[in-house]
């Protein structure tokens, strides 16, 4: 999408990029319902008054909201029937309502949409090992920082690195892993130069990454090598590479509220908006990565335990489930009131993190200064 200008290039590619990761979540529950019998009134990709709606053979409408910042599908008899009216009640169809699947049935039309965006990561990734091939980062050395740990071993750009402590490694990866946790002890390097192997030692520098302390040498890694799959190790790919970031995206959560990392990298739909436009600029392996990682984003944000998102229905599903019964309705009422306080604040935080990043309020203070 070069040829687009910057502004347009950046809104089209948001739009794709977003309206792509809603449908697939909302399919999610839309399937999930259907199989277990509940009859989907509504699906829509998009807030707001439909710019394009149709109606299926099933009384199923769906439609395009003209705000593309999320989607719903809306459940027939979601509504518990004390809070339906009673011509409401006299519009259900007998045994297709939400309210009246057992537990089970309802945790899993909720659980499907977080598990949608999980299973479109890794059909993303796998469709990209198996077409463009999987990126590998050698351990070829690009560069060598002055100074560095590195550069007091001896290490030169064109060095391969063979292995670390009498350890074969064969990504950069591999050599991070390695190194990281090593800081300020000797770690004996086989390197190869020029087809010949040589041994040097090297003390990695200590460097602070929030409260931990990690070892660095200073040295770039090579350009990536792309090597294609078969289909069912592209697909094994796509798994591990999304559990990768599952467990990286929880790591890094977890850090921001113990206070180990800043929460400047919380960003919102601005930010996404930004990003989108910029990768879409990369052409479209760059963009299909970009979404698979969105992909794993959304799906662990719905699955929070926070009332109004997913996790936080599952949450109430679960309590149903061991009392035997629903929590009280006063009980669920304030945490939906609290959830929401919640998901306000956060996203007011979040564009405030955006419009900081953009310069704005810098912009702003310029003007009274």
């Amino acid at each position: 999408m070069d040829f687009l200008p910057e502004p347009i290039r950046t809104i089209v590619a948001f739009v794709v990029v977003l309206g792509v990761l809603v449908f697939f979540h909302e399919l999610g529950h839309y399937l999930a319902a259907r199989w277990r019998g509940i009859h989907v009134e509504r699906f829509s990709v998009g807030f707001g008054r439909a710019i394009a709606n149709w109606t299926d053979k099933r009384g199923t409408e769906w439609r395009v909201g003209w705000l593309p910042l999320g989607g719903y599908v809306k459940l027939h008899g979601q509504e518990t029937p004390e809070d339906a009216s009673p011509e409401v009640r006299a519009s259900w169809r007998p045994g297709e309502t939400f309210h009246e699947k057992p537990v089970r049935d309802r945790a899993i039309v909720v659980a499907a949409g977080p598990f949608a965006n999980f299973l479109l990561a890794v059909l993303m990734f796998g469709g990209l090992y198996m077409t463009v091939g999987k990126p590998s980062a050698t351990t070829t050395v690009s560069t060598v920082q002055e100074g560095s740990a590195a550069a007091r071993a001896g290490l030169v750009p064109g060095d391969r690195i063979l292995a670390l402590d009498g350890q074969a490694v064969t990504r950069f990866e591999e050599v991070q892993r390695h190194i990281q946790p090593r800081a300020g002890q000797t770690v004996t390097m086989t390197i190869d130069r020029e087809g010949r192997q040589r041994q040097v030692e090297a003390v990695p520098e200590p460097r602070q990454n929030g409260e931990r302390t990690v070892g660095v040498l200073g040295v770039g890694a090579g350009a990536a090598e792309f090597k294609r799959l078969d289909p069912f190790s592209a697909m094994w790919g796509g798994v591990t590479q999304t559990a990768d970031i599952t467990v990286q995206t929880l790591a890094a959560v977890w850090q921001m509220i113990a206070g180990g990392r800043g929460a400047e990298d919380l960003g919102g739909p601005l930010r996404i908006a930004q990003m989108s436009g910029q990768v879409a600029e990369m052409g479209i392996t760059a963009l299909v990565s970009f979404m698979a990682v969105l992909s794993v984003n959304l799906a662990l944000i719905n699955l929070f335990p926070i009332p109004v998102l997913d996790g936080g229905h599952l949450m109430f599903y679960a309590a149903e489930a061991i009392r035997g019964r629903p929590l009280p309705p006063r009980a669920q009422e304030m945490g939906y009131r609290a959830g929401f306080a919640l998901l306000i604040t956060l996203f007011v935080f979040a564009t405030w993190n955006d419009l900081s990043q953009f310069g704005l309020f810098t912009w702003v203070a310029g003007l009274f200064s």
